[in-house]
């Protein structure tokens, strides 16, 4: 990766205030570059946009002052929340490392202009965007409003949301080992209206990812696994970044699991 991941995700913001400055050619550059060779480990391919608000009549009513907007539809087949998810988050933390403001949107954007800018056909997605930018020195007021009322800043304590072998234990940074800074990573993603949907249960070499659902699914998918999507790139990123190898794939361990909580897919790390 061409950045660094853990100081970079400790950064980041959600950024919906903009000073209005057009995006600097290099800046445009770097990101298309980046863009054409983001990858993820689920296998379906995303196709992404980086378009220009004005010129595509694209908006968000909780937005202000943004230059681009970053775009994203995929086929709606297998994990396309997965992958749509890890992808997008994975270029919105690159925009950060380059000092540029997002914010992963889904509710809040003129969804059929941003539909009829990527010619989404009707076995795609575009569940989100982000506009693209430089961050005004000051919040709007609704912003301010929205970050409080989201608890933007707050995020569930780690014991409530890792476990050490089942749903019956909780699991302390000091007891996850090698996976203690890639949970920890997870934990800070964004999520829709900051619902935090991820759910870990760690058994030896292995890490078991579970959504904690509360928002329904839509005509662009599971939205919360779409969260789940960005929250694994956190994981997987960040063990990248320190050298430790693994892989995810689909093995449900078939533990009990709480009301509203189903897996999504395991990790195995490589010994």
């Amino acid at each position: 990766m061409q950045f660094a991941i853990k100081e970079t995700i400790k950064k980041r913001k959600s950024v919906r205030t903009y000073d209005g400055t057009p995006l600097k050619d290099a800046d445009i550059t770097a990101l298309k570059g980046f863009i054409d060779n983001v990858t993820d480990p689920f296998g379906i391919p995303v196709e992404f946009g980086l378009l220009k608000a004005d010129e595509h009549d694209l908006s968000s009513p909780v937005v202000r002052g943004e230059d681009h907007y970053l775009t994203a539809k995929v086929k709606k087949e297998g994990n396309f929340e997965l992958s749509l998810g890890y992808s997008f988050e994975t270029v919105c933390l690159y925009a950060a490392s380059l000092g540029l403001g997002t914010v992963i949107m889904a509710a809040s954007i003129s969804r059929n202009t941003f539909e009829k800018a990527m010619n989404l056909q009707d076995d795609e997605a575009l569940p989100v965007a982000s506009p693209v930018g430089y961050a005004a020195k000051e919040m709007s007021f609704r912003e301010t409003l929205m970050r409080k009322g989201t608890k933007a800043d707050h995020r569930i304590p780690f014991e409530k949301l890792f476990f050490d072998g089942s749903f019956d234990t909780s699991l302390t940074m000091g007891k996850a080992g090698g996976f203690a800074q890639a949970l920890e990573m997870l934990r800070w993603a964004p999520s829709a209206v900051n619902k935090q949907p991820w759910r870990a249960v760690v058994m030896g070499d292995m890490v078991h990812f579970y959504e904690k659902k509360s928002i329904k699914d839509n005509s662009n998918g599971d939205i919360q696994k779409v969260d789940m999507g960005i929250a694994l790139a956190h994981f997987d990123l960040t063990m990248q970044e320190e050298n430790k190898s693994g892989s995810f794939i689909f093995e449900d361990p078939g533990i009990t699991v709480p009301a509203n909580v189903h897996y999504i897919v395991s990790y195995r790390k490589e010994k």
